[in-house]
Formats: C-alpha cells, structure tokens, sequence
C-alpha cells in the first residue's frame, strides 16, 4: 500500500509540474466587473468628446498621456501623434458633433494594466467619416482606471458595424 500511496504522490507531482505552464499561459478571463469598469471608462470618455465635456474627460485620462492615429494617404502611411493634454485643449473648438462606437471589445486586464481592443466607426455631424480599430491602454490609479493613451487606425472602408447604422 506504501508503494501505491508513492506512486500515486509521484503522479500527482508530475501532474502539477506539467499543468502549471499551461495553466499560466492561459490567464483566465478578467471577472466581469473589473471588464465593464474598463470599458465604462471608454463609453465615457466617447460620452465626452460628444458632449465637448472637458471636466469629464479630464477625469478620464492622464494628461501626458499620447494617442496615435494610423492611416494610409496616397499610398503612403501618416502617422499622427497628440497628448491626451493637447486633446483636452482642442475639445472645446470641435465645432461638429463627433460620436464614436465600438463593439465587440478585447479586454485584456492584469493588475494595473488594461487594453481594450476593439473596430469602430466615427461620424460627424451625423455622417459617417472613418472606420478602423481602436487600442486603447488603461491605468488603474488611486481614482480607479484612467486611459493612458492608445493607437488607431483611420480608414475609409471597414467591415460593417454590428450595430447598425447611427441613430442619433
């Protein structure tokens, strides 16, 4: 019985040792409220640029935090970069109504980090005006999760939303 008792300990060991990196490389899914707190932050900070609310989106993000806008012009890439602070600055001179959606997010959270990853259309005054993805990277501070920064891309053509046309 000691022999079995040993074997079965060694088995279980062995077991262990072997699921364990799998294990690690497969990181469960966030827990759903931890998920939806940081994709309440990206509906508000959209919210936000809607409203020309630059108090709330001051909330949102920090300030030296950067965006990068992707997009292909004459056969050529452009790449533009802004802070989040210059962002701040230029919200109150956006003389159209901007909104913008996404839809079937990534969320990818870890401790502090989190990136919500996810394609989206972008209208102005009602029309449609862009498309791309949207790579969003989040910071949980003292005053919970706040958008560092992200990546775009900006194109004219994009698989349809799931969410149908814009209903204002």
């Amino acid at each position: 019985m000691k022999g079995l008792q040993m074997c079965v300990a060694h088995f279980v060991l062995i077991l262990a040792s072997v699921c364990r990196p799998a294990m690690a490389q497969s990181p469960l899914p966030p827990a759903v409220p931890e998920r939806e707190a940081v994709l309440a932050i990206v509906q508000a900070f959209f919210d936000t640029m809607a409203a020309r609310d630059v108090a709330g989106a001051q909330r949102l993000v920090i300030p030296d935090g950067t965006f990068h806008s992707v997009r292909m012009q004459d056969g050529k890439l452009v790449l533009r970069t802004f802070t989040n602070e210059s962002y701040l600055n230029d919200l109150p001179g956006m003389k159209q109504r901007l909104r913008e959606r996404i839809w079937s997010p990534e969320v990818r959270i870890h401790g502090f980090i989190a990136t919500v990853w996810a394609p989206y259309d972008f209208w102005r005054d009602g029309t449609f005006s862009h498309c791309g993805v949207d790579a969003f990277d989040l910071i949980k501070t003292h005053e919970g999760w706040k958008i560092g920064g992200g990546t775009y891309t900006a194109e004219s053509e994009c698989e349809a939303s799931s969410l149908g046309p814009l209903k204002e």
